[in-house]
């Protein structure tokens, strides 16, 4: 193969200057063949790209395993390099392919995003550059040393800085088998087109290697197969894309910092670029009422040509741009480093105007498909399911859960809640399975769902399969110790009607219940499977056997626990929940339970034992009184605010019509003062449990009728400290007796 006839272009993904470079070079070369870093998997429907969508979008590509939904994006822009090479070689004739695996193969590793830099295996190089050139990060090293530089000296410049990253670094496994793949494509087309010249356009860090394994390869011209997914579902389709998900400000490690900035760049050059964002940020702090006068726009200027002519640039860069804004426009001090001086995206506490200035280099851009696009099958289905369920129409929606078709409404639209797809939000409802509120209210408005859709392909083929995948991944990532997260699936699946996931994920709460120790996450899953048991008329659940079997082994195995809560901790209100679950499940469920006697007695024996912490006996000595037993062990003085926290939490109804009020208020008035300081900030709490009327006529009850209920409402001085100076007046008068001065 001769060296003259394969020419392997390195570039930066979504670089104006590369994207130049490769029209240039292909216009001038007019290669047999084009050679593009991408999807090989998708070289059979590359007709599709040219549809006339309007710019960004992307190539998506997933694969369904039995651990989940592997996905990439390979996006496109105007001045992406891969897309003019597409544009370019189709022009001029060549044969244009995709080279590398697919985006879902296991070479990839997983990685989101397709044209990644590979940015963390060279960071010492980049960093030792930057120092050199005294310049804050990679973007502006980018920027002076090839987004600005002459183009006749461009393509050495590339060679030599992407010579200098790669180095004699080895690839890991993934690229290594990447490189191989990509490497026979290009010597495949060298060999199709003998004596004719080839193109290869991939990222930087891969260059110097194809052209070394490209060169050494002996091929018969045939194009390596495409690697299958072997049992995995796989697919391809091209999805909306945006600037603000392109650029490394969001997180997207291959992006540049301000795409909005480099379409002006790539549209209007360097000159006019600067002043495009100058004015766009001016325009925005307008709009927000954010203080920009003409005279700090001169300002502006002033700085920008200034920092440019003293950091060396011809033109001033973004760097110099944003630089002269944030002097201009900020007067005060800053608590987070400019975005623009790193890659770690924007941080707490940024100033709001730098966040503007961010925004305006970012730009709103946001594509669009073509009509005749194809489309995954779950994006008919959620059309088909929007017309037949009448919820095409925006506005506010109220929905009857014990009416089936208001059922499927809600669930369709709790659904979409799961995919993430925007457009529709609900305002009121049942927030979780123990509110036995029966209506929904939603807001459905206008919304580009499209690409949320589509991204949902790799989870099913309609909308109901895909929010059931969702769940199925959300509950294979959970660990035995995460009861809560679980007892918030039983109910999404409830909510969203994902039958068919109940089994699997009632079995899985099963199996975690049994080797949990964590009482407040028992409790959960026990209130949760217990409400959605007692309200499957309202719910429409087909899953009230599997909800049973998660009652009885929850309450069996919070039983067993109990006893074991030994120490002297502070109330903690899960635990506390968890004893309330288990009088629910015996009040009403006593036949999923252990039932009432037995439970009973055990509460009773947990109520009395001194070993067990206060807040559970409390509670069980609550429990007690609500299965009907009329008295109650008195409180530990040193622990008397978590006793009671338990006990009102398990039996207050109760409480309020019993003489046991009055007991405990003789209890609480034998408390010496200091005793009474020490117990005070938990029995604020423990009153918590009791809403502002019932303490109102608690007060009442026990300070005598008058305006009691009204002195717990005007309160001027936080009770602690009238409990401290009750405290000090009390010791003051006992040294006073003491010294006979009383």
């Amino acid at each position: 193969m001769a060296d003259n006839h394969l020419h392997v272009l390195g570039v930066r993904h979504h670089s104006p200057a590369c994207a130049r470079l490769v029209e240039r070079t292909v216009r001038e070369l007019r290669p047999a063949a084009v050679l593009i870093e991408g999807p090989s998997d998708f070289n059979e429907r590359l007709g599709e790209l040219e549809l006339g969508h309007r710019m960004p979008f992307a190539v998506y590509s997933y694969a369904r395993t039995p651990t989940g939904v592997r996905r990439s994006w390979a996006p496109f822009c105007d001045y992406s390099p891969e897309w003019t090479a597409l544009r370019s070689g189709r022009e001029t004739g060549a044969e244009v392919r995709f080279m590398d695996l697919p985006a879902w193969h296991e070479a990839l590793g997983g990685t989101e995003n397709r044209y990644g830099d590979a940015e963390r295996r060279y960071t010492e190089v980049v960093a030792r550059v930057c120092r050199e050139l005294a310049v804050d990060n990679t973007d502006t090293l980018w920027d002076r040393m090839v987004e600005y530089s002459p183009e006749d000296e461009l393509p050495e410049r590339l060679d030599r800085y992407f010579d200098l990253l790669r180095g004699d670094l080895a690839a890991e496994a993934g690229d290594a088998e990447r490189e191989e793949h990509m490497a026979s494509w290009i010597a495949a087309a060298a060999e199709r087109h003998r004596g004719r010249p080839v193109l290869a356009v991939c990222g930087g860090w891969h260059a110097p290697a194809l052209r070394r394994l490209a060169a050494e390869r002996k091929s018969d011209g045939a194009y390596p197969p495409v690697p299958g997914g072997g049992e995995d579902e796989s697919g391809s389709y091209l999805v909306p894309f945006s600037f603000k998900r392109m650029a490394s400000f969001a997180g997207y490690q291959s992006g540049m910092p301000s795409p909005g900035f480099y379409q002006d760049l790539w549209e209007h050059g360097p000159e006019e670029s600067g002043e495009r964002l100058m004015a766009k940020t001016v325009r925005r702090l307008r709009e927000r009422k954010q203080r920009a006068t003409t005279a700090d726009l001169i300002g502006a200027r002033t700085l920008m040509q200034g920092m440019a002519r003293m950091r060396g640039n011809a033109v001033p860069t973004r760097t110099d741009v944003l630089d002269a804004l944030a002097s201009a426009l900020v007067t005060d001090s800053l608590d987070a480093p400019l975005p623009w001086t790193r890659r770690d995206g924007l941080r707490a506490g940024t100033h709001p105007v730098i966040v503007e200035m961010v925004d305006a280099a970012v730009g709103d851009r946001v594509g669009a498909l073509a009509e005749e696009t194809p489309l995954p099958p779950i994006v008919a289905d959620y059309r088909a399911r929007r017309e037949n369920l009448g919820l095409t129409e925006p506005g506010s929606r109220r929905l009857d859960l014990f009416d089936p078709a208001d059922r499927e409404r809600s669930r369709f639209l709790h659904r979409l809640r799961l995919l993430g797809a925007p457009g529709a939000t609900k305002t009121a409802g049942p927030e979780g399975a123990g509110d036995r509120e029966s209506t929904e209210a939603w807001t459905l408005a206008e919304a580009d769902v499209l690409p949320h859709l589509i991204e949902a392909a790799g989870h099913g083929a309609s909308v109901a399969e895909a929010a059931a995948d969702v769940l199925a991944d959300r509950l294979s990532a959970l660990g035995p110790n995460d009861l809560g997260a679980m007892a918030g699936l039983l109910f999404d699946a409830v909510t969203a009607g994902c039958t068919e996931l109940g089994e699997r994920a009632a079995t899985a709460i099963a199996s975690a219940v049994g080797q949990s120790s964590h009482l407040p996450g028992i409790g959960l899953v026990l209130s949760t499977a217990l409400a959605l048991w007692r309200g499957d008329d309202l719910w429409g659940s087909e899953d009230a056997d599997l909800h049973a079997d998660i009652v009885a082994r929850s309450s069996d195995r919070l039983l067993w626990l109990l006893e074991g809560q030994l120490g002297d901790e502070a109330a903690d209100r899960g635990r506390i929940a968890a004893v309330a679950a288990l009088r629910d499940a015996v009040l009403y469920a006593e036949e999923l339970t252990a039932g009432r006697e037995t439970v009973l007695s055990a509460a009773e024996r947990i109520a009395a034992s001194r070993a067990i912490v206060a807040d559970v006996r409390g509670s069980c000595a609550g429990l007690a009184v609500a299965l009907g037993r009329a008295s109650a062990p008195g409180p530990p003085w040193e622990r008397t605010g978590d006793w009671l926290a338990g006990l009102f939490a398990c039996a207050r109804e109760v409480l309020l019509e019993s003489d046991l009020l009055d007991v405990l208020n003789d209890h609480v008035s034998e408390l010496t003062g200091e005793e009474f300081l020490v117990a005070l900030p938990s029995l604020r709490q423990a009153f918590e449990y009791f809403p502002p009327r019932e303490r109102g006529a608690i007060a009442e009850r026990l300070a005598g009728p008058g305006d009691a209920w009204s002195l717990t409402r005007r309160l001027t001085v936080d009770p602690v400290v009238r409990a401290r100076a009750a405290a000090i007046e009390e010791e003051v008068d006992r040294k006073l007796g003491e010294a006979g001065l009383r």
